[in-house]
């Protein structure tokens, strides 16, 4: 492949001192990691990133999820609680162009590791921080963890049936969702420092995160003077019957099919009466308008599921695409990960593992001339820190050995 292509060269030369662990922090670096920057994950040297321990395989040292969120990286260990292992981290983040940290709040100023310390060792640096609330809220000081970020950001209150309780949207917004906003942020920060020289000091909160995601529930919440409702399958938009999830053959928990039928175009309404056989009630006044059918949304949802039932959620999903009508059938991880297109673009590769073996992962999902930026396996704990303390301060073996001998690296 082309050393241009898919993107492993962009942040080439950028160099990337990772103090995250769990996943905001990390799911922000590995996509910097992905995009060619060199992200060096620092790691206790007995446990390493919390991540790691979850409960992978037996035989294998790194539970799945740690594999997800850290691919494309470099691991050295470092003792931070030996004050040469601290120097050691102030001398690398000396070079690196960026640092990123998601500990506990307080944790990195009382390490001695904090943005005015690390800025007078490196003014240019871009010095991130990953925190659950952001400064200045009355929960500054409280842990947070993805569903605590959902629950306090807004995206729990819109999510689950129209009068049941709040429920945690699936996708993991809290922490990837974060990490994603962050990563952004750090892109402009170095575009910047490029022609200005100038150094950033970038802070995101993930509860602050989550407005970011919710803002068509703040749309809907101006429209109608009240607090953004749960839409069950629906949108905090407002309903445009019919539209949501529709039960198909094979009855089984994921047998079913997302239709949309847009207010803003008329034509999928009268289509999709085409496709059930329900022509005769085109034009009819009853259902002829959104809000018309809005007051019969039972009456034309069930219209819609005695025709789905009949298709299984692939047929349907084909069908009432092909009439130009939008519609999704509702895949599950294992149907996703059995499709051979994703593997075949790059989307899911399978990589080789040192201890796991063959592995699949969600990779970088954007293309970069054509092609996703290839994928290289989470690395073991401490697998660089020869490589990392020769190549970032010089350090000539004996010296590394020297630091491994006294406990201060792994």
């Amino acid at each position: 492949m082309d050393n241009g292509g898919g993107g492993q060269s962009c942040l080439t030369g950028v160099r990337i001192l990772d103090l995250t662990q769990f996943e905001a922090g990390p799911s922000c670096t590995e996509a910097l990691a992905w995009l060619g920057a060199e992200v060096v994950k620092l790691e206790n040297p007995k446990s390493g990133d919390p991540g790691r321990a979850l409960g992978g395989k037996a035989g294998a040292p790194d539970d799945p999820y740690f594999l997800l969120f850290n691919a494309n990286k470099k691991s050295i260990t470092v003792n931070l609680k030996d004050p040469k292992g601290l120097q050691l981290v102030k001398d690398l983040a000396k070079q690196a162009d960026v640092m990123v940290e998601n500990f506990a709040p307080g944790a990195i100023e009382r390490l001695g590791l904090g943005y005015d310390v690390i800025k007078a060792i490196n003014p240019s640096i871009v010095y991130c921080q990953v925190k659950g609330f952001g400064e200045g809220s009355p929960y500054e000081s409280n842990l947070a963890f993805d569903m605590i970020a959902q629950a306090c950001g807004g995206t729990m209150s819109i999510t689950g049936e129209r009068d049941g309780r709040p429920l945690k949207p699936g996708p993991s917004l809290g922490d990837t969702g974060t990490g994603m906003l962050l990563a952004v942020s750090i892109l402009g920060a170095l575009y910047r420092r490029k022609g200005t020289g100038q150094g950033e000091h970038l802070q995101v909160a993930m509860q602050d995160a989550m407005l970011h995601y919710i803002r068509i529930a703040f749309a809907a919440q101006y429209r109608t003077g009240e607090a953004a409702p749960r839409a069950a399958d629906s949108s905090v938009s407002g309903a445009n019957p019919p539209m949501g999830t529709f039960p198909c053959k094979g009855g089984g928990l994921n047998d079913y099919v997302y239709v949309f039928t847009s207010r803003a175009n008329p034509e999928h309404w009268r289509r999709l009466l085409g496709v059930i056989g329900r022509e005769d009630l085109i034009g009819d006044e009853r259902y002829g308008s959104p809000a018309a059918r809005a007051e019969r949304a039972d009456e034309v949802n069930e219209m819609i599921s005695v025709w789905t039932r009949k298709h299984t959620k692939h047929e349907a999903m084909e069908i009432i695409g092909a009439a130009g009508i939008p519609a999704g059938a509702v895949l599950d991880t294992m149907e996703l990960s059995n499709d051979q297109t994703f593997e075949d673009r790059g989307i899911m590769p399978v990589i080789d593992h040192p201890t796991v073996g063959k592995f699949k992962m969600v990779a970088w999902p954007v293309r970069h001339s054509g092609s996703p930026p290839p994928v290289t396996p989470a690395p073991l704990l401490g697998a660089n820190n020869d490589d990392v303390l020769t190549s970032w301060l010089g350090l000539a073996t004996n010296d590394v050995a020297a630091l491994r001998a006294n406990g201060i690296v792994g």
